[in-house]
């Protein structure tokens, strides 16, 4: 086995999982309408109690199921997730009451969170000078998998029925199970010069069993959880209010959701060229530097929303903003991962997680309530988050980290 082989695992194994899971997802509410709920209202309820619970759940177990991981190892952690998917996928396909539906849900946020973990492997694996990049291709293809999903997930339920496609998606947890756990090979964990010799330092000096308290600790993390959160918080508060703008900006009632689609696409596929991209940048410029110059940029292009006049405004100014979210997000975890020492690198990814999914959860429920006064307010919220997130990285986001990583050598193939 190779790093190479172990980055193509996680890749892909995130790539077929995040499809998997927004081949049905999406589609929830016709779900509850197949199970009889006909009320606008209680399908709307049931719907948000049943998105929700997973995340909420995830994100207060991420850390528990991090610190699991640097205690058992990161693999078996992964297998165990993915296997809680594949058995709730399946059995979401037999439910017959819609408070089923949630609580496969719950259960399933009790056993989610693999997506973190696969990250932490991607960057235990990666040979000297190559974290970054490896964080940044796992990256591309969870957001990718989603971006893609639902476009299948809309056809496949149209060839086999919904209740089917559960199976179909239970089946792509299963193919990313047998992809880990037969091509990821843990025993290949490289040093990184990147965290000098500092950081060689910290993981002889770090116990094994350390507290959560002990990550919090280390040099600038929690900034870098306050970036994932701000990030994350600017990117999902899109979500709600997007398609009511662009019908605010003059567009058709039919071709609201066209426009808002594309729109979503076109965020998700330049994010994606920003998580590929950032590595190359991170040979040229620290970490802080590229974050605080990502926040500047993305805060430009929520800037162009809030006085938009017309679609035009929104096509041009979209993909400046998601190319510096991709960016953004995967400097902050990269920076992250190169302060803390290797042996509790899951602990870490996993508050990480945390501070990712609290953004999601919290940014909907800010942005339409604001929303509800007044749109353009939400995007000048997000100029003023971003600008703050700039700003306090350019002040506070020096020391250890703020180096600038060694040129990256060609890695032999034996590696």
């Amino acid at each position: 086995m190779t790093y190479g082989s172990n980055l193509f695992a996680v890749t892909a194994a995130s790539f077929i999982g995040f499809m998997g899971f927004t081949l049905v997802m999406p589609f929830l509410p016709l779900y509850f309408n197949l199970l009889g709920v006909s009320d606008l209202g209680r399908v709307a309820m049931w719907s948000g109690l049943s998105l929700g619970v997973t995340p909420a759940l995830t994100a207060l177990l991420a850390p528990f199921w991090g610190r699991l991981a640097d205690r058992f190892g990161r693999k078996i952690m992964v297998e165990r997730s993915l296997v809680s998917f594949v058995v709730i996928m399946a059995a979401t396909a037999f439910v017959t009451r819609p408070w089923h539906v949630f609580a496969l849900r719950a259960i399933l946020g009790l056993f989610a969170g693999y997506g973190a973990l696969t990250l932490t492997m991607a960057a235990d694996s990666a040979p000297a000078g190559r974290m970054g990049q490896a964080i940044g291709t796992v990256q591309t293809a969870q957001r990718l998998g989603p971006a893609l999903g639902p476009v299948f997930g809309g056809t496949i339920a149209a060839i086999v029925g919904l209740r089917r496609a559960f199976l179909v998606a239970a089946a792509f947890y299963l193919i990313s199970l047998v992809i880990v756990f037969l091509m990821y090979d843990e025993r290949i964990v490289h040093a990184h010069p990147e965290e000098g010799d500092s950081a060689c330092a910290r993981d002889a000096q770090t116990p094994r069993s350390v507290t959560f308290r002990n990550v919090l600790a280390f040099e600038n993390f929690l900034l870098m959880a306050a970036v994932i959160f701000g990030l994350q918080f600017v990117d999902r508060s899109f979500g709600p209010i997007l398609p009511l703008y662009v019908g605010e900006l003059g567009t058709g009632p039919s071709h609201i959701a066209l426009v808002s689609g594309l729109l979503f696409s076109i965020t998700a596929g330049a994010a994606a060229l920003g998580h590929h991209f950032c590595a190359a940048l991170l040979r040229r410029r620290t970490a802080p530097q590229l974050i605080a110059a990502a926040s500047g940029v993305a805060a430009g292009g929520a800037l162009v929303y809030v006085g938009a006049r017309s679609l035009l405004w929104l096509f041009l100014a979209t993909p400046v903003f998601g190319l510096a979210i991709g960016v953004g997000t995967t400097a902050a975890y990269t920076a992250a991962a190169a302060v803390i020492p290797a042996n509790v690198r899951g602990t870490g990814f996993g508050l990480l997680t945390t501070a990712s999914l609290i953004g999601l959860a919290v940014s909907p429920i800010v942005c339409g309530l604001l929303a509800s006064a007044s749109i353009r307010g939400v995007w000048a919220l997000d100029v003023a988050g971003l600008l703050a997130l700039a700003v306090a990285v350019h002040r506070l986001g020096g020391g250890a980290n703020g180096a600038k990583p060694p040129p990256q050598e060609p890695v032999p193939e034996n590696v």
